[in-house]
């Protein structure tokens, strides 16, 4: 427990050790700022836009400063900016910078007998009673929240904000006036955080450690039992959210954050008196996911930045510095890794939601033990005893995460395998990273700004190194890693997506890459090249325009080769190290084309391979510094030739073998099917909601009444159970509900909804952009969602619709990522006594092959918006389901459609 106790007992503890007693010394003299003034907390409710902490004039995000509130400086221009935008973007960060100091000023206050410090902590907790119950829980983006727009940052904030207030409680120095109004303030979170469980996430992690919190504060022993045992408590997410690997099933970025998160969680079940490192094999899982990350690091000691992970980002961190602190306090290990990562140069700290820790000060030069925040006052082991020159990471696969990482002298090079990854997932199955003599040659571009258009392409293959079939984007899907092996200088590793293979072979002078398709049908096949840098192509020859189809990609080219000089690219390094030259070796055509780089760096050039037909095979040798290598292929022999001599490549039955002279280098290493992880529990396809289309003689009126409807079959939508709200369960039919009529005939699919709501809201024509997303500004406007499917295995159409304020109009969009087309849909409204009416008649494509007595997939959405709303507060949806409304859209999965029978 923690105890008057337990903190004496820490307190002589960090004063017999010199690396703790010289952490108190820099939290002490760092906390002078706060004591000196109070800080500004913000009485607005924190805002996610596309606008909101992005200079308008370079799009740079803007510097965090938590002592300007009104006033935000771009780091590229200089310019300062202002307005309410940037003021409730800065808001985020400041509740939460504000809750970590409180915390901060609480442990030097408490193990620095530091009276001052203290008295501080507790003027920022009681700050906080009338403005926490002020902000409103509504506009969130996901989940409920007052402070912010999101539960995780809620549970992020008051996990400090509680840690500040149990410290001084159980040192005696929380007055009861302040104790009170922390209690009402843990008390409301509790019902916000433990309302909205999100399963599997990584977010769920701090939801947990956030309940955890509360349950020491309130010394509540079943919600305490519920966070750390629950069905998607923290033991849960330790034996299944981090696989058999020890990786987060969603990359190394959310690894990280979810890691953080467990261990956060874990210290307060540890204040409660309970031992989660008492079981030998959540030890063992644990040890697994804190070493997870190691494994994968590139040798700049930056993360790969795979799926939606931020890119170039160190794990030296102070952030990520403290998991393996804190994971060496709680079970040892980890020394030799630590000591490498201190003895690199110090990053700029970024910005995190849950680390502001050095938020406004200016990096050290180097970071030791002493930099690192409060947490390690109570986390952290006396001392460090390990030597960098000892860290020497090896070759790995990650099996259940399906990554592949050769290492070969300076050389990393991965392959991506396994699950797609979720929500966070990318199409970029067999996707190659390589980093050589200090560069990162091929990088996994990660995700910018999730406000930000670029999100389309970062999430897009053509944005990969990665192989795609007839110019479109990888549909979902897992790769499986099928075979890897290292002997001696020598690695390899194949992966398998599809009808496409990919196998890396990596010796001590080149990697060879090799792409296969082998079908039964023609495809074209792409395999795009983002080398850094201005990469450009040895071979003499010249450039013609040509068609790259992407909205954002431009100056695409074809290369025009003269004569039949080998094909090599060459990417020279910064700095004027060693470049890298990428050999050729395929039956196609290469193109260049410019499109957004690496997040942060502004449009850059790529490369693509393309080439057709049932069995085509690219491959690429790539080398750095001044070895010359040349390609060649005998039936399925590739060459290799070299300065050394020549090699010769071929795979074999059981593996892959390469001829070095007289010597037979062979590489096998067949893996196991992995096996899928599926639910925790059996989980049961959901019931097919059902109705009924009835035929019509003539076309109905479409003037926004039910004129010409034969309205003898309606489709409800009026309970609880088909309505997602986003913060206030369902009003009930009398303030929120539906009936639609669905007609057909030879021609076309008739719709008419008849809408109950009092006072409906609809988003003016020619309104400003709302700018908070990337999702369209009329899901935030009472109005509908349609969605037709003809054919199980075909296209989906589908429209957003929204009554015009002029007229009896209709906006009219196609909804994400279907086909529909505003063109294909006619109709008009009206107002009612109770709501409104929107007819519409949908003609489309292939409408003309069904028949009476056929059942079409369908789907209807009302979208409800309140007055004063920025975003919309629910909508009801006719196939059912509930739950939340958040991070939707205007996208309804196809396997969630009822089915409408045509009669």
């Amino acid at each position: 427990m923690v105890t008057a106790e337990t903190l004496a007992a820490r307190r002589q503890e960090i004063a017999g050790s010199d690396d703790l007693s010289r952490l108190l010394e820099r939290l002490t003299a760092g906390a002078h700022p706060v004591l000196d003034r109070m800080p500004a907390i913000p009485r607005a409710k924190a805002l996610l836009s596309t606008d909101g902490g992005v200079c308008p004039d370079d799009g740079a995000t803007l510097v965090f400063d938590p002592w300007s509130p009104i006033s935000h400086h771009c780091p590229r221009c200089g310019r300062s900016v202002t307005g309410e935008r940037h003021d409730r973007w800065w808001a985020r960060f400041q509740h939460l910078w504000v809750a970590e100091r409180a915390v901060h000023l609480a442990a030097i206050g408490v193990f620095g007998e530091h009276a001052a410090a203290a008295t501080r902590a507790c003027e920022l907790l009681a700050a906080y009673g009338d403005i926490y119950f002020a902000c409103p829980n509504r506009d969130n983006v996901l989940g409920p929240s007052r402070l912010f727009f999101s539960t995780y940052l809620e549970s992020i904030w008051i996990s400090s904000y509680l840690a500040a207030a149990t410290l001084l409680r159980e040192a005696g120095q929380l007055d009861d006036g302040t104790a009170k109004r922390v209690a009402q303030i843990a008390d409301e979170a509790a019902n916000l955080i433990g309302e909205f469980d999100e399963g599997f996430s990584n977010r769920q992690t701090w939801h947990n450690a956030a309940l955890a919190a509360i349950a020491v504060w309130f010394e509540d022993e079943d919600l305490l039992r519920r966070a750390v045992e629950g069905p998607t408590g923290l033991l849960a997410h330790l034996a299944h959210g981090f696989g058999t690997d020890g990786m987060w099933f969603e990359g190394e970025n959310y690894h990280l954050f979810a890691l953080r998160g467990l261990l956060t969680g874990f210290s307060w079940v540890r204040a409660a008196g309970v031992d989660p490192y008492a079981d030998p094999e959540l030890t063992a899982q644990l040890d697994r996911a804190l070493r997870a990350p190691t494994l994968t690091a590139l040798p700049d000691f930056t993360f790969p930045a795979r799926k939606d992970s931020r890119f170039g980002v160190s794990l030296a961190q102070p952030m990520y510095l403290e998991l393996w602190e804190a994971g060496r306090g709680a079970q040892g290990g980890f020394e030799h890794w630590l000591a490498a990562l201190y003895a690199s140069p110090a990053p700029p700290a970024e910005v995190f939601d849950s680390y502001l820790h050095e938020a406004g000060a200016p990096p050290p030069v180097r970071r030791g033990r002493e930099d690192l925040s409060w947490w390690m006052l109570l986390a952290m082991g006396p001392a460090l005893h390990g030597s960098a020159e000892r860290w020497r990471p090896e070759s790995v696969l990650l099996e259940a995460q399906g990554l592949a990482v050769l290492r070969t002298g300076g050389r990393y090079a991965s392959l991506e395998c396994g699950a797609y990854g979720g929500g966070h997932g990318h199409p970029d199955r067999l996707h190659l990273t390589l980093h050589e003599a200090g560069t990162l040659w091929l990088p996994d571009p990660g995700t910018g700004s999730y406000a930000s258009p670029d999100l389309f392409w970062y999430r897009s293959t053509l944005a990969h190194n990665a192989p795609r079939l007839d110019g479109v984007s990888q549909p979902v899907g897992d790769a499986v890693a099928d075979s890897f092996d290292v002997r001696g200088e020598w690695g390899w590793t194949r992966g398998r997506y599809g009808d496409v293979s990919r196998t890396l072979v990596s010796g001590p002078d080149y990697l060879l890459d090799v792409v296969e398709l082998a079908s039964e049908e023609s495809h074209a096949i792409e395999l795009p090249w983002h080398f850094t840098g201005e990469a450009s192509v040895e071979a003499p020859g010249s450039w013609e325009p040509a068609v790259l189809a992407d909205p954002q990609v431009s100056s695409a080219e074809r290369f025009l080769p003269e004569g039949r000089a080998p094909l090599v690219i060459r990417a020279p390094a910064e700095g004027g190290s060693k470049p890298l030259r990428a050999t050729f070796l395929f039956d196609g055509e290469l193109l260049r084309a410019v499109a957004p780089g690496v997040p942060g760096s502004g449009p850059a050039r790529f490369y693509l391979a393309r080439a057709s037909g049932k069995a085509v095979r690219l491959v690429t040798a790539l080398s750095t510094g001044e070895l010359s290598l040349s390609l060649h292929a005998a039936g399925d022999t590739i060459e290799v030739r070299t300065a050394k001599g020549v090699h010769r490549h071929h795979g074999v039955v059981e593996g892959w073998e390469i001829e070095v002279g007289s010597a037979v280098v062979r590489l096998s290493g067949r893996r196991a099917e992995p096996r899928t992880i599926g639910p925790l529990t059996p989980q049961e396809p959901p019931l097919k909601e059902s109705g009924v289309a009835l035929r019509v003689a003539e076309p109905p009126a479409l003037d926004g009444t039910l004129d010409g409807f034969d309205a003898r079959e309606p489709l409800a939508l009026d309970h609880d159970d088909q309505y997602r709200r986003s913060e206030e369960p369902y009003p009930g039919p009398d303030e929120l509900s539906a009936l639609a009529y669905v007609n057909w005939d030879d021609d076309t699919l008739y719709l008419a909804v008849d809408v109950t709501k009092p006072d409906p809201c609809f988003r003016p024509d020619g309104a400003p952009p709302l700018l908070l997303d990337n999702e369209p500004d009329d899901i935030h406007s009472d109005g509908l969602q349609v969605y037709v499917r003809l054919d199980p295995a075909g296209g989906v159409f589908g429209f957003l619709v929204v009554p015009s304020h002029r007229d009896q109009a209709l906006r009219v969009r196609g909804a994400s990522d279907t086909a529909g087309d505003p063109a294909m849909v006619e109709g008009a409204w009206s107002r009612t006594e109770t709501g409104y009416l929107i007819t519409l008649a949908l003609r489309l494509p292939g409408w003309d092959a069904v028949a009476h007595g056929d059942e079409i997939d369908f789907d209807l959405l009302v979208n409800e918006t309140l007055p004063g709303r920025e975003r919309r507060a629910g909508q009801l949806v006719w196939s059912g389901g509930g739950g939340w409304v958040y991070l939707r859209g205007d996208r309804q999965p196809a396997e969630r459609f009822g089915v409408v029978a045509l009669a």
